[in-house]
């Protein structure tokens, strides 16, 4: 059974960062595309990042130069480092498989505010 755990929000001023882990079991992250979502409120959850079972990886335009995803396969955990926040940064932020739908399970999501 497949449990993925995020955390590491909070919230922070613009410019500043944060690091975002995901400890997955049930799957093994280095085997799979990993992938991070995020849904600000009253929108549709979005794609943000994902890194491939060859660690090359890819970006929405909007995080791209701001937001780096790794993973730890010894942890089994997946990160998302932001830097250079801005306020429409502002979501519930998700990992889980590439490509997984609304009908999959998803974990409780950390939430991310940036503001002044």
């Amino acid at each position: 059974q497949v449990r993925l755990v995020e955390s590491g929000g909070g919230l922070v001023q613009p410019g500043g960062s944060l690091r975002l882990s995901c400890a997955a079991s049930g799957i093994i992250v280095g085997a799979n595309a990993m992938a991070w979502y995020r849904q600000a409120l009253g929108k549709q959850r979005e794609w943000v990042a994902n890194i491939n079972y060859g660690r090359t990886t890819y970006y929405a335009d909007s995080v791209k130069g701001r937001f780096t995803i790794s993973r730890d396969s010894a942890k089994n955990t997946v990160y998302l480092q932001m830097n250079s926040l801005k306020p429409e940064d502002t979501a519930v932020y998700y990992c889980n498989q590439l490509g997984a739908s609304r009908g999959s399970y998803w974990g409780q999501g950390t939430q991310v505010t940036v503001s002044s």
